[in-house]
């Protein structure tokens, strides 16, 4: 293996095109962060959230009113992620390859095994910060969402709507099950019904009630807690975000999804001391004294979000001036959209190729995330 990236290139590249790759629905939805570049590994970037506002009555006056001052807010994201996948040769294994088949069909397997595995692992940080800061959720524990209406998408809407997230630029993402689901729909699948044969023909998915549909491998199931009988410990206006109870036993979990008063809210923070949080807004109507808190059973969570939600920053890995590296190139992965580093270091008598990324991943509005139970 020569030195140099120029040969690897065309092979990255197709490497792209024919690997097996999972879907990835969140990455392509959720805001890239345009600041990251001027984030070092581990410290923090600070994005400023605006506080609620009031109003007041206007009174007419010689003098001038006070100040409106305020409070602002920050959520924080933080590039802790640095990572590299990698292979190499030595000389007599090239030799080796070199006399049968050759290297570039290895190579080009080889190469996209590493985005794939970065993907997915960009993907699952995504997942994992969502499913605990989403606001609230709808649907049923353990049962595939579109069983026989497209109202699962409405209900998103709703949620959405009733917290004053944007209307554009929303996406739905589904685990491939939701997907199936969705795709057996005569809504869609009917021509006339659809305006389109193109969820029949081609299996692609339109979009629904204001939201893009997208698909994603790395929707896993969420195990619930096993918290049971627990009853709120006192009055809660709307809005409140700190929930204590009492009378119950069992865990509530980071993530669970519990129902208080109709209505269905994620857990932020883990049920200590009688006391759990969830996300902004809060609570979406008063609950009074003693009302159930019910937590949901294990269950997949599908999202409907628009894009401010969750900021990802993402960037290449920063060299240093006495870096060993003989070339090195940035490879755009047409699926997620992001940039990788393609780097080759020598050794002796072999070589290493690299594919490199630093990232990191925040929920900086909550209220802009609603949840499908599946």
């Amino acid at each position: 293996m020569a030195n140099t990236l120029t040969n690897l290139i065309p092979a990255a590249y197709e490497a792209l095109d024919i690997v097996s790759r999972e879907l990835v629905g969140l990455i392509p939805s959720v805001n890239r962060s345009a600041n990251s570049d001027r984030v070092a590994k581990n410290q923090t970037l600070f994005v400023p959230v605006a506080p609620a506002n009031t109003t007041a009555t206007i009174t007419p006056a010689m003098v001038v009113t006070a100040a409106a001052d305020q409070t602002i807010g920050t959520k924080s994201v933080v590039i802790d992620n640095y990572k590299v996948s990698s292979f190499g040769y030595t000389g007599e294994e090239e030799y080796s390859l070199s006399t049968g088949p050759g290297t570039a069909p290895l190579i080009r397997d080889q190469i996209a095994q590493c985005f794939r595995i970065h993907t997915n692992e960009i993907e699952a940080t995504i997942f994992a910060a969502m499913r605990i800061a989403a606001s609230r959720a709808t649907g049923t524990a353990g049962t595939t969402p579109f069983a026989t209406n497209l109202s699962d998408t409405a209900q998103l809407k709703k949620i959405l709507d009733d917290n004053g997230a944007p209307f554009a630029d929303r996406s739905v993402v589904l685990d491939t099950t939701a997907g199936a689901a969705l795709r057996t729909l005569s809504q869609l699948t009917k021509a006339n019904e659809a305006g389109t044969a193109m969820t029949l023909r081609d299996g692609e998915l339109l979009n629904l009630h204001g939201f893009s549909v997208k698909e994603s491998a790395q929707i896993a199931t969420f195990t619930a807690g096993t918290g049971a009988s627990y009853l709120l410990n006192g009055a809660l206006s709307a809005g409140e975000t700190e929930i204590t109870v009492d009378g119950g036993s069992g865990t509530i979990l980071a993530g669970d999804v519990v129902a208080i008063g109709g209505n269905k809210y994620v857990v932020a923070t883990a049920l200590a001391s009688n006391v759990f949080t969830i996300s902004e807004p809060g609570l979406k109507v008063a609950a009074a004294d003693n009302a159930a808190v019910t937590v949901s059973a294990s269950h997949t969570k599908n999202f409907g979000f628009s894009r401010d939600a969750v900021i990802l920053a993402c960037r290449l890995p920063k060299v240093g001036a006495n870096d060993l590296a003989t070339d090195r190139q940035v490879v755009l992965d047409p699926r997620s959209g992001l940039a990788f580093e393609l780097a080759i270091y020598p050794g002796y008598r072999m070589s290493k190729v690299e594919i490199a990324v630093a990232y990191g991943v925040s929920v900086i509005k909550p209220a802009h995330i609603g949840v499908l139970l599946g």
